[in-house]
């Protein structure tokens, strides 16, 4: 079912036309059809009437003429229809911290573009040569860190779509884009995610290349993306994620509740939420097992603080040196942070982030847990576009790289969405999201 869209601060706003999913276009595209004028005709419509309240995509002039000229290109001299990409024709948004050829990258700054400019990455690459279109850059937070950009959650005008990958997750909600690209170096796939209503899917570290990126700490950098629904996301996948190998598993997960002062960080009404959502999957016959977070959580939280400021400080120290000025206080505070910080205690930090992963594996063996599940967020979308929220549910599974998946798991009385956080073992990408597609059908068919 298509999520309606909901305001307070524009109640009039249309909801978005049902334009075919990513499986319908490529079934479509399969049997030789091609992307209709029509079909971009109700995308430019839809764009003009939500885009103005949403804010998801960064101006462009005349957008829509080039997305046609693109469009009627690939029409023009098509593939044989058996040779098209699965994204054939389907328009994208790509997170304004990723180098797409012909268009600028401004990560969300005032920092001069030439400053940090670059060539096309992996990523993006990977979905053009399956036939996608870019339909533009979507918003991030200055320098994919907590400042934020304009971008609105389209549940509700009044309250944060989340960051640092606001613009995407905004763009798949309001069915602007059926795919969009982010990056997650706490918790900016899976939050945002979350507080729209969509599904967050974050790769194991490195199976999607960060590549043709602005980086923010490239030891806890990973590239996600977002889709409306688990079957969107697992037909993207092979597409994007590197050797990529169908699980073929026939089995439910063991799910494992990470019991302890991590899952105490979610407010009451979300573990209230959660306690619901793990009612309804053993009523689908899941098996739930309490296991104790691994380690300890404020340890480990500081761990990651330490890499993150440590690596960004580094990596913007030629551009702050010269642009100090032109950087919101919240980034820059990072900055001045990891100034102070030693070379051998981000070595120490580095180190034991390894040392935390294997034991956290070892536990989910040890334990015959296939998936980790809790909350993806502390509760449902903060209201004000000041704060992105907090992205405390997701630093353990991006310390450790592992594969991370949001999908929705119910609304709060307001219609603000909670997700469900599902995390696999590093590496598990293929069995991860196998297992989701389940799980979401369990959490359809109850609720």
């Amino acid at each position: 079912m298509r999520p309606e869209l909901r305001t307070r601060a524009s109640p009039e706003a249309p909801s978005p036309a049902k334009l075919p999913s990513l499986l319908e276009r490529s079934a479509i595209s399969k049997q030789g059809g091609t992307q209709p004028a029509a079909m971009l005709d109700i995308l430019e419509r839809d764009f003009n009437a939500l885009e103005p309240s949403i804010q998801a995509f960064l101006p462009e002039v005349d957008r829509f003429g080039r997305v046609r000229r693109e469009a009627r290109a690939q029409e023009t001299d098509p593939p044989e229809a058996s040779k098209r990409g699965p994204l054939f024709g389907v328009p994208i948004g790509v997170k304004d911290v990723f180098h797409v050829r012909g268009f600028p990258t401004t990560a969300g700054s005032r920092v001069p573009l030439e400053e940090i400019s670059g060539e096309q990455g992996d990523a993006v690459s990977r979905l053009t040569a399956a036939g996608a279109l870019i339909l533009g850059k979507t918003v991030t937070t200055e320098f994919a860190y907590f400042a934020p950009g304009p971008t609105r959650n389209p549940r509700n005008l009044n309250h944060t779509p989340g960051g640092s990958s606001s613009g995407s997750a905004a763009a798949v909600a309001t069915r602007l884009a059926p795919l969009a690209l982010g990056t997650q170096t706490i918790g900016s796939i899976i939050r945002p995610a979350a507080f729209c209503g969509i599904v967050g899917f974050k790769p194991s570290q490195g199976r999607i290349p960060i590549t043709g990126l602005v980086p923010l700490a490239p030891t806890l950098d990973q590239v996600g993306y977002f889709t409306i629904d688990v079957v969107d996301a697992e037909l993207v996948a092979p597409l994007l994620v590197s050797d990529w190998v169908p699980s073929g598993l026939d089995r439910p997960p063991v799910l494992g509740i990470p019991v302890g002062s991590y899952l105490d960080a979610a407010d009451l009404a979300a573990r209230s939420q959660f306690r619901s959502t793990l009612a309804l999957l053993l009523q689908h016959n899941y098996s739930l097992i309490e296991v104790p977070f691994p380690g300890d959580f404020d340890t480990l939280r500081a761990r990651h603080q330490t890499i993150l400021a440590a690596e960004a400080a580094a990596v913007h120290s030629h551009w702050f040196a010269k642009y100090a000025d032109r950087y919101h206080s919240r980034t820059a505070d990072l900055i001045v942070e990891g100034r102070t910080i030693e070379t051998s205690d981000l070595d120490k930090a580095r180190r034991e982030r390894l040392e935390w992963t294997s034991r956290m594996t070892d536990d989910m063996a040890r334990s015959g847990i296939d998936l980790w599940v809790s909350p993806s967020a502390p509760g449902t979308a903060p209201e004000g576009l000041a704060f992105t929220g907090d992205p405390v549910m997701n630093v353990p599974w991006t310390h450790a790289g592992t594969p991370t998946l949001t999908l929705p798991s119910g609304e709060d009385s307001r219609h603000l969405p909670y997700g469900l956080q599902l995390v696999g073992r590093p590496g598990s990408d293929e069995a991860l999201l196998a297992w989701a597609v389940g799980i979401e059908q369990a959490l359809a068919v109850a609720g």
